[in-house]
């Protein structure tokens, strides 16, 4: 809502800019969805990693073990500690991945050591005949489900777990009575339970940071390319009130040269004082200043006082950030107002987080209305302004609402 909106034509020389949609300017936040972006890309990018993972440890322990446990359940030194821990590690494991896929994993070093215990176990039920075969099943499975139990930890967690499931697995070696072979079957299945794990961990550790990376740059540079875009329209926009405004302004000095207007004209000097507002307001936009709807309404009072007009100013709270629109139509039309007013004025800024409301009170004056509008209420997007007379003050506001 601008003031010409409520001043009469002999008053308004020429129409301010047509409303136009709220555009963010430079100095205003970058949404909260642009800042999101890169962690939602982090985000989805791990989901897909931890997908992976659960998938491979429950695949290996079903479609590979299993089968190989069955198979060699008659060799076993223990067959029901084999079978159990399998079942145990099964069902624990399966928890442990719908947990981690919900984004709420299970506590990683109680389950670490529960997998450590199952470790120690199978490897003293399985006998010596089975120690290097495939029914030995915590030598291939049982690094997945140390990547499932520490994941989102740091990889010094997991290197923990698989040196002690080598060191495990070395004691149960040199406890069989182990010769040369048997040491260098040992290191291979060591490097094998090492390497895989630890390099599907740090892969989609990498991988996750080069997302979040990537992203963050590529909403850093829409955010600029917005920016940019947001500055020019601003610039244009407010070449196009500026010249509306100082064709308006131009009226009235036009007039008073060519002596078709009186200065000591009352309703000239109200044109001259609405002009001059718009204007100091107008340039007052573009301060930057850290409450800019403070600053142009002291802007409009001061030129009030300058003037003549003895005008309080009463501000309580701080007013949140708000769009260069939303300011507009706060002032505007309390300026026309201030421009009418005899005696005195009081403006008072009333502001909170989610509200801010701006009143303007002054003395009533006989005769028509110069430039206030009709009595009662009106919405003007997210601002309302109300507006009333009583023959002795005049009393109008502007209210926002977040």
């Amino acid at each position: 809502m601008s003031a010409d909106l409520n001043a009469p034509a002999h008053l308004t020389d020429a129409p301010e800019a047509p409303t136009r949609a709220a555009v963010p300017t430079p100095r205003e936040p970058v949404s909260p969805e642009a800042l999101a972006a890169p962690a939602a890309v982090a985000h989805a990018s791990d989901r897909g990693a931890r997908i992976a993972a659960v998938v491979i440890a429950l695949a290996w322990h079903v479609a590979i073990a299993l089968p190989a446990v069955l198979a060699a359940r008659a060799e076993f030194a223990a067959p029901a500690v084999v079978l159990g821990a399998w079942i145990l590690v099964a069902v624990t494991g399966a928890v442990a991945g719908v947990r981690l896929l919900q984004g709420s994993p299970l506590p990683p070093w109680p389950l670490a050591v529960l997998l450590l215990v199952v470790d120690a176990a199978v490897f003293a039920a399985a006998g010596d005949r089975q120690l290097f075969t495939a029914a030995n099943w915590v030598w291939g499975t049982l690094g997945w489900f140390f990547v499932l139990a520490v994941w989102g930890q740091r990889v010094l967690g997991l290197i923990a777990l698989l040196s002690t499931h080598a060191l495990i697995a070395l004691v149960a070696v040199l406890g069989h009575g182990a010769d040369p072979a048997d040491v260098a079957r040992y290191v291979m299945y060591v490097y094998g339970t090492f390497s895989l794990p630890v390099a599907v961990f740090v892969g989609s550790a990498v991988i996750v940071g080069l997302a979040r990376e990537r992203a963050a740059v590529s909403a850093a540079g829409h955010a600029m390319a917005a920016e940019r875009d947001a500055a020019e329209r601003g610039r244009q926009e407010r070449r196009d009130r500026l010249t509306l405004v100082s064709s308006a302004a131009g009226r009235v000095l036009g007039d008073l040269a060519a002596g078709q207007a009186d200065p000591g004209d009352p309703e000239v000097q109200r044109r001259c004082m609405l002009a001059a507002a718009r204007l100091r307001r107008l340039i007052a936009e573009s301060d930057d200043v850290p409450d800019p709807l403070l600053h142009e309404l002291r802007a409009a009072a001061d030129l009030a006082e300058r003037s003549g007009l003895p005008i309080d100013l009463v501000t309580i709270g701080t007013p949140p950030p708000l769009p260069v629109e939303v300011r507009r139509r706060l002032a505007d039309p309390l300026t026309g107002t201030l421009a009418d007013a005899p005696e005195w004025a009081r403006l008072t800024v009333v502001s909170g987080p989610d509200e801010v409301v701006v009143s303007l009170v002054t003395p009533d004056r006989e005769g028509p209305e110069a430039t206030g509008p009709p009595h009662g209420e009106r919405d003007d997007g997210p601002v309302q302004y109300l507006y009333e007379r009583d023959g002795n003050i005049r009393w109008a506001q502007t209210r926002w609402r977040r």
